[in-house]
């Protein structure tokens, strides 16, 4: 009405914000009336005869009831009173009774974290069918975080939650971090603390790795995983963020379980430069790392049976038959044995994990092969028989001259074949001239094959030869050195 005393109605009602159709009914003071809430039905309630005698009983009774579940119990039990169309009405309904008459919900408290002060670890399984040479890796992936930075290091383990795993994360998480925090939260890590009494809580090995980096270790309540939220939400979002790489990627497999780790450390490393500032910043409030790192295995003493093998934690390692009656201190990490005879470092060989109460073999023929090439017919009927093949073209081999060649003679060329393999140090080009020559209905000799794969090529001495200066010539001949 202020701008109708000067302006027109339609430039009016623009200034006003209004519509010329809105205006003239002002200008007329035709005004609309103002709209009342209505208190009647425009349809019957489709809960009337289900929800006072059937749903309100059930709500009661239960807080952990979801409208979902009492949808199916309808449906299926009172299908004469209850229609399924009317499923957004009893969401609805539900959810407005709870709000009104429903139990108290769990609230989140806001934590104030300090830079420095905390960090947390955690395990979680990894759910991606990733492979490595074709064969599924079961894996878990080691998680820590400095919470008032946001800052993570992650690492690829392959067995259980044990001592070894927990300790090797911890100590490569505070050498790439530059500095340990001063309190250090899991959850009841079996690895870490004893479960089963309220006092002594943590295990000897574990109280001693805190000691040795000065730090405080606590742990949330037992069977109250939620009060770690500082590391189960960061978990789904690393596992969120490795899935999509891999998607990108466009491919889960891996020739080695080296590439596929290097890949998770590269998407851990793009997480954390999101967050390279406050990370400097909380750099800053950590406590110095010790000069010396703490030992992240547990040592085992065993001896080498005539089979010239170990067994340890339910998997049977072979070992070079050198060692057949040694006594053996094996150093036994996460992901590998360091054997050490005499006190002396001899063999470093990947871990094998058996899970449950299964039983495994880690089977290299270079520890025996010497011994078998003296005894060929051992091959057919040992036990380890298709462990010693490394490969599937050597499994084809096999099967090939099994099938075409006499039983002793069979045994003779496999055997022949895979010392050849060792001595020549050429096992994956071997297998694939011979799997050739199978294609091609030849079997090559092992004449053939040590004329090909064992070819010396002598090496000749490196000769220097100095050149006279000319000069040196010219006195000779001053001096009469040269006679006819």
């Amino acid at each position: 009405m202020h701008y109708r005393k000067t302006q027109t109605q339609t430039v009016a009602a623009a200034k006003a914000g209004i519509s010329e159709r809105s205006a003239r009914r002002i200008d007329q003071q035709v005004h609309q009336p103002q709209k009342q809430e209505r208190n009647w039905r425009t349809r019957k309630d489709p809960l009337a005869e289900t929800w006072d005698s059937i749903v309100l009983p059930l709500l009661e009774s239960s807080p952990n009831l979801t409208p979902v579940g009492i949808f199916d119990h309808l449906c299926e039990h009172h299908t004469d009173q209850f229609d399924p169309r009317a499923r957004r009405t009893l969401e609805r309904r539900i959810g407005r009774w709870r709000q009104l008459h429903g139990p108290a919900q769990p609230v989140m408290f806001v934590q104030i974290h300090h830079p420095g002060e905390l960090g947390i670890a955690d395990f979680t399984w990894v759910e991606e069918p990733v492979t490595i040479a074709g064969e599924a890796l079961r894996h878990k992936l080691f998680h820590y975080r400095l919470v008032a930075s946001g800052w993570a290091y992650a690492q690829v383990t392959y067995g259980g939650e044990s001592f070894s795993a927990l300790s090797d994360g911890l100590q490569k998480a505070f050498r790439t971090s530059g500095g340990v925090p001063r309190q250090l939260r899991t959850d009841s890590l079996s690895a870490a603390y004893k479960n089963r009494q309220e006092q002594d809580d943590f295990t000897e090995r574990f109280a001693g790795f805190c000691r040795h980096y000065g730090v405080q270790a606590t742990r949330n309540n037992r069977g109250v995983a939620h009060e770690n939220g500082a590391i189960e939400s960061p978990n789904n979002h690393i596992k969120q963020q490795l899935k999509q790489a891999l998607l990108i990627r466009g491919s889960h497999g891996f020739t080695t379980r080296e590439a596929y780790e290097a890949f998770v450390q590269a998407v851990v490393s793009r997480r954390n430069r999101r967050v390279s500032t406050a990370f400097k910043a909380e750099q800053q409030h950590l406590q110095s790392l010790p000069v010396h790192d703490s030992s992240t295995y547990s040592e085992h003493t065993l001896r080498v049976s005539r089979t010239s093998t170990i067994v340890l934690k339910r998997v049977t390692y072979t070992v070079p038959s050198r060692l057949i009656g040694s006594r053996l201190t094996v150093r036994l990490f996460d992901a590998r044995l360091e054997l050490w005879c005499a006190g002396v470092h001899t063999l470093t060989l990947p871990r094998i994990h058996a899970r449950g109460q299964q039983r495994r073999r880690s089977v290299n023929y270079h520890h025996v092969i010497e011994s078998l090439v003296k005894k060929p017919r051992a091959f057919r009927h040992a036990q380890w028989r298709d462990d010693l093949l490394p490969s599937d073209d050597y499994r084809r081999i096999w099967q090939h001259i099994d099938e075409t060649l006499s039983a002793d003679k069979a045994c003779h060329y496999m055997v022949r074949l895979l010392h050849l393999a060792k001595k020549s140090d050429r096992e994956s080009a071997l297998g694939r001239y011979v799997l050739a020559g199978i294609e091609r209905s030849k079997l090559p000799s092992m004449l053939e094959c040590e004329d090909r794969f064992l070819s010396l090529n002598p090496t000749l001495p490196a000769m220097v030869v100095h050149q006279h200066a000319l000069g040196d010539y010219q006195a000779l001949l001053r001096t009469g050195g040269c006679h006819e």
